[in-house]
């Protein structure tokens, strides 16, 4: 593997580690928010949520703007946004102008969420392109672990996320002023990084593409450019427009990269980042205790990466997806009905009737939770990204992970504004959902989804007419009796 390639791939997945800091950092801080701020269980979950609309807007100019100045400007601006969004959050006064502070972030993470994934899949070797595109989701729980580490490490300091620290200031608003550190970084990083070869060309700058090419890449690169060159090759610039299609205003392929993001999230997996400290707090845990079994629980999202980076190129995309979504399934299911059932006590705390799980029943849950995170991490967590990254075509690649991202991100904000409300109904009901949704991503993965492993991006356009016409006629064949029973769509020329 070139070492420019890992380096230039590391570097960009920076905007990562900032993606997974800055929707983590609130974590520590939910407790402290409800206290200093005074507000409902729907307002707390509006303003945890709110960063999430900024990335879905984010995420929808990012595509747009990346195809007319580049990835690398569009990466420093993700991180001016992460700059001044920390520094505002530190000093909001009321839970409205902190509201304002998390959705300029979220503009931030949502760009990062699609430049990332791109620009890796851009200036990666196509046998190299599943691990270097794993650096994404390696840096996101990297900088989900950081951020519940600092949360923990500061909340212990000062007694508590609500407390004044020795140095001045409550704790929480020193855990989101402790992102100006890694966005300057990231600003730093991107000024030196080379711009994607697929953009050179598309702008007609060649001779830059093919030192990038030589760099990261190697072999014949006047070969691959001119590969690059056909695969571009229309009257126009790549634009948004470009993903329009026949099936309900966009293309096929778009509409699969789509519903594969919205059910990364409806697994409910950002509820364990976000809600974690309060929902084992709400079970019968210390906050201490909460946030450390948080910190430990991002430890095994790391651990479960790192699996995923070894073997996606060995094993494949869709295997990883159909092992982690089963193993999603179940440990939802466990979850749903160790919450269903436990006995319910008053919290002084909670000024409520909540769940209090027994001795038996509550390390069972954690160990759920820790095979549902193992689940996810190991499959899709990072397969996700590196699928967006290269299932699409040179052409419409950023617009299409674009509005793949921006799906996504609306999904999370849908699941994260409403666990707050269904946790106050009955957390059985809201696992039992997330459980629903992870049994449905098994089949929507075994019936729609093309293995990606070794193809050339160039080589993607053809894939994608085998990904939308083989189902199709499989399923009429069928219904007339044309094709053996034994003949399923998960063993289909899909596979």
């Amino acid at each position: 593997m070139p070492a420019a390639a890992i380096f230039v791939a590391g570097a960009a997945a920076l905007g990562g580690f900032l993606f997974g800091f800055d929707t983590a950092i609130i974590n520590g801080t939910v407790g402290a928010l409800e206290t200093t701020f005074g507000i409902s269980s729907f307002s707390l979950g509006f303003v945890v949520s709110s960063a999430l609309i900024g990335c879905a807007v984010g995420a929808w100019f990012a595509g747009p703007l990346a195809n007319w100045c580049g990835r690398t400007r569009v990466m420093m601006t993700a991180a001016a946004l992460f700059f001044v969004s920390s520094i505002g959050c530190s000093l909001a006064m009321t839970p409205w102008d902190l509201t304002m502070w998390r959705m300029i972030g979220g503009l931030a993470v949502g760009a990062a969420s699609v430049i990332a994934p791109a620009y890796i899949a851009e200036i990666s070797p196509a046998k190299w392109r599943g691990r270097l595109g794993s650096l994404q989701q390696l840096a996101i729980v990297t900088g989900i672990f950081t951020a519940l580490m600092v949360g923990y490490l500061i909340a212990e300091i000062a007694g508590g996320s609500a407390a004044e620290t020795p140095w001045g200031g409550a704790a929480w608003r020193w855990m989101f002023a402790t992102e100006t550190i890694p966005a300057f970084l990231y600003f730093i990083v991107a000024l030196h990084i080379p711009e994607s070869p697929r953009y050179l060309v598309s702008k007609q700058k060649f001779r830059s593409a093919r030192n990038v090419l030589s760099r990261t890449v190697g072999g014949d690169v006047d070969k691959k450019v001119g590969e690059i060159r056909r695969s571009l090759k229309s009257e126009h610039e790549p634009r948004l427009s470009d993903i329009r299609g026949p099936r309900f205003g966009l293309l096929p392929i778009v509409w699969i990269g789509i519903l594969l993001s919205m059910f990364q999230q409806f697994v409910g997996i950002n509820v364990i980042f976000y809600y974690s400290s309060v929902l084992w707090q709400a079970v019968g845990f210390t906050e201490s205790d909460s946030l450390l079994i948080t910190v430990i629980t991002s430890i095994t999202n790391i651990v479960t990466t790192v699996v995923a980076i070894m073997l996606v190129d060995k094993v494949g995309r869709k295997p990883l997806l159909l092992v982690g979504s089963t193993a999603m399934t179940v440990s939802l299911a466990v979850m749903a009905y160790l919450f269903a059932t436990a006995p319910k006590v008053y919290s002084s705390d909670e000024g409520e009737m909540v769940p209090q799980l027994g001795e038996v029943a509550g390390p069972v849950a954690l160990v759920a939770a820790n095979v549902f995170v193992f689940g996810f991490g190991c499959s899709w967590g990072p397969v996700i990204w590196v699928l967006l990254g290269e299932m699409f075509g040179n052409r419409i690649r950023a617009s299409a992970l674009a509005l793949a991202a921006a799906a996504q991100w609306t999904a999370n904000w849908t699941i994260t504004m409403t666990f707050p409300w269904l946790s106050d109904v009955s957390l059985g009901l809201a696992y039992g959902l997330y459980a629903t949704f992870a049994l449905l991503s098994l089949w929507f993965v075994w019936r729609f989804v093309i293995e990606t492993k070794g193809q050339e991006l160039e080589d993607m356009d053809e894939l994608q007419k085998r990904a939308v016409k083989v189902p199709r006629l499989t399923c009429i064949h069928k219904v007339r009796g044309l094709v053996p029973n034994a003949v399923s769509f998960g063993t289909s020329p899909l596979t």
